[in-house]
């Protein structure tokens, strides 16, 4: 195995490549039975929020008035 970045040959690229994708498998794998042994992790709780709605004539008459 090549220890430099520079003089790689190919069946050392072909490892890191290898040994990327089962990370990464690995990753995706672990995160999907998490999510489907506890789906109420990722329920969202409902919210009331206040929301103002801006009325743009509003400004224009206190404007307006003075």
């Amino acid at each position: 195995m090549n220890h430099s970045i520079y003089t790689a040959d190919r069946t050392t690229h072909l490892k890191v490549a290898v040994t990327g994708l089962l990370a990464g498998i690995a990753v995706v794998a672990t995160t999907l039975t998490v999510h489907l042994a506890q789906p109420e992790l990722s329920l969202q709780k409902a919210k009331t929020l206040a929301v103002h709605q801006a009325r743009p004539m509003h400004a224009l008459t206190e404007i307006a008035q003075r």
